[in-house]
Parts: C-alpha cells; structure tokens; sequence
C-alpha cells in the first residue's frame, strides 16, 4: 500500500509520499513513489503514484519519452516542451493508455488488475499552478479552491485533519507542518504506509525548489511532531466534557427529556434461550 497528498495553495504547492510498498506481511521493500521534473526557470512538476508498482514504474519510464499531438501545428508535445500543466497533464494520460494497451490483456490473464493512480503537479512559464489527480483511464481531474489537495493510496486516515486545516491561503510551512501529521496519522494506523518519506515544497513562480528532503524516522523534526502530535491530541480529548444524561444538570446534555427519537430497542424474554 501507500499514501501520498499533493497540496495546492496561493503561496505554492506540497507534495508528500511514503516509500513502502507489500506483497503481504513478510515482503515487504522499499520504492521511492516521488519523481521531481525540473528545468530551472521553466517548469518545476512533480509526479506521486501509487497502485501496481511494474505499471507506475512503467508509467514513469514512458513518460520521459511519451508525445501527443498538437491538433492545429502536429508538434509533438511532451512534458518538457508542454506550453501547459493541461498539455502535460494530458502525455501523462497518453503514457497510462500506452502501458495498458501493452499490458493490461497479460495482467489480466495472470489475475492481475491494472490498477495506477497518480497526482501530478507543478507550475510551467506562463501560467499559474496546477495540481491534477490521474486515472488508470488517463484521465484526470483538477484541484480548485474548494478542494486544494488530492490523496492516493491509504488515504482515509489522514484526510480529517487536512479538512480541518487547509485553506487557499494556507502558509506553506504549516500546509507541510499538515500534511507530515496527516501522513505520522496514516502510518500509526496502517502498517502498510512507512518511511523514508519524500516531502516537495515549492514556492509559487519559482520554477525551481530546494526544498526537497528525504525523511527517516530518526528526524529531529519528525520524532518531535510525532510526539507532539499524539501527546496534545490526547489533551485536546481529555479537555473536552464527558457526556451528561441529566438535562437538570447546568452542562450540555446529551440527553434531552421529551427528545422522541430513539434507536429501536429489542427486549429479551425471560424463557428466551440464547444459541
């Protein structure tokens, strides 16, 4: 399995990936699920990919080289010569129907799904930033205000605290601060999302990041939020009310008299024997 999030705000994006993948519980290994495209002054994106590893690693390969059309010129677009995030988002789709043209039939006669999902995003000279989140199809959707971030993977773990926290004008420091502590959420409860973790941060109009930094579970910075994060979490629990049943009581009640609705109730009869 795997988790990773890419976040768009005003001030730039953040993209995140754990490295482990499992093929049950005693083969389990290492793959790095970030690739970082980069031409300084040009473009900066960023691929996260989850799902079958040989057809995300097949994708990765192919895009390098992969080409569509231009419908009025007949150029031949890849990302590096792409005018738009659109345009690249739209070889990267070209590059998953390629893989499954070539592989999906023997995937399928071995009992294997062709299953990929990716996020791609960046920002090319002339255009803002974009951040899209790809299908096994090729297809694909786009961030937007409402909803700046995408997940892959094992995602249902950290996406509480993203809901609670991201905002377009989100700072970038605390956009990463959230999506680290969406990720230490993943892992403490999903043994399948692990470390090293591989954490982009860019600035928006740059073209270009230095930061990028590869994190272990020796991290100063991580070892501190890890505890951080539990130990206050459990404060902020322990801070709130324990449920009140006597409205008579000067609390919030939980319950109320004359409330009507009640869950069913099934009373058990006496001579009832339990099987």
């Amino acid at each position: 399995m795997t988790y990773c999030v890419g976040i768009k705000l005003n001030a730039g994006l953040v993209f995140l990936s754990d490295s482990r993948t499992n093929a049950g519980v005693d083969h389990i290994s290492t793959f790095r699920k970030m690739l970082v495209y980069e031409r300084p002054g040009d473009r900066f994106m960023v691929l996260l990919t989850a799902g079958n590893l040989s057809v995300s690693q097949s994708v990765r390969e192919i895009l390098q080289v992969e080409h569509i059309k231009d419908a009025d010129t007949g150029e031949a677009i890849t990302i590096w010569n792409a005018r738009s995030m659109f345009d690249a988002a739209r070889v990267l789709g070209q590059a998953i129907r390629r893989v499954y043209d070539r592989d999906a039939a023997s995937l399928k006669h071995a009992g294997v799904e062709f299953n990929v999902s990716l996020i791609f995003g960046g920002q090319i000279r002339g255009e803002g930033m974009r951040l899209f989140n790809v299908y096994s199809a090729g297809n694909f959707i786009e961030a937007t205000p409402e909803t700046p971030y995408f997940q892959i993977g094992e995602s249902k773990y950290g996406k509480p605290v993203l809901d609670r926290v991201l905002v377009p004008d989100t700072p970038l420091d605390e956009a990463a601060k959230c999506a680290l502590v969406s990720m230490d959420s993943t892992m403490k409860s999903n043994l399948s999302v692990g470390p090293p973790l591989d954490l982009v941060v860019y600035e928006v109009d740059r073209y270009q990041s230095d930061k990028v930094v590869s994190i272990d579970m020796d991290n100063p910075y991580y070892l501190m939020l890890h505890s951080n994060w539990g130990r206050k979490l459990r404060e902020s629990f322990d801070s709130l009310d324990d449920p009140v049943w006597d409205d008579a009581i000067t609390a919030t009640p939980l319950k109320v008299a004359g409330n009507a609705t009640k869950p069913l109730k099934k009373l058990s009869r006496p001579d009832e024997k339990l099987i």
